[in-house]
């Protein structure tokens, strides 16, 4: 039974590879903005969760002023830089907006 397993023609494998072609993009000129586009979408996703919790704490009355002061500072400057870096890369904000498929948009 193994025999005609492994001596089986190989069936189906254009189709594979023309798939992963259509895939995978490995484009030297692209390659480093995909790159950057995947590390900035999941370093903001971080951040609008480190923001949700933070805001959950505040609500919750668990943090002092000056807390509350130095996240608010913290947020704003990771805001900031997130800019930057967007622009530098050549990118928009909706670019760092994956869609999911059935389940919408990431963010």
């Amino acid at each position: 039974m193994n025999d005609k397993l492994l001596a089986a023609p190989a069936t189906g494998l254009p189709e594979v590879s023309d798939a992963l072609s259509r895939r995978v993009n490995a484009d030297p000129e692209t390659v480093e903005q995909g790159l950057a586009q995947l590390v900035l979408t999941i370093v903001d996703l971080l951040r609008e969760l480190m923001e949700r919790q933070a805001l959950r704490r505040i609500d919750g009355g668990t943090l002092d002023d000056e807390q509350v002061e130095n996240l608010g500072r913290t947020f704003m400057l990771l805001q900031e830089r997130m800019d930057e870096l967007v622009e530098e890369f050549g990118l928009t904000r909706e670019d760092l907006n994956l869609n999911l498929g059935p389940l919408g948009n990431l963010m």
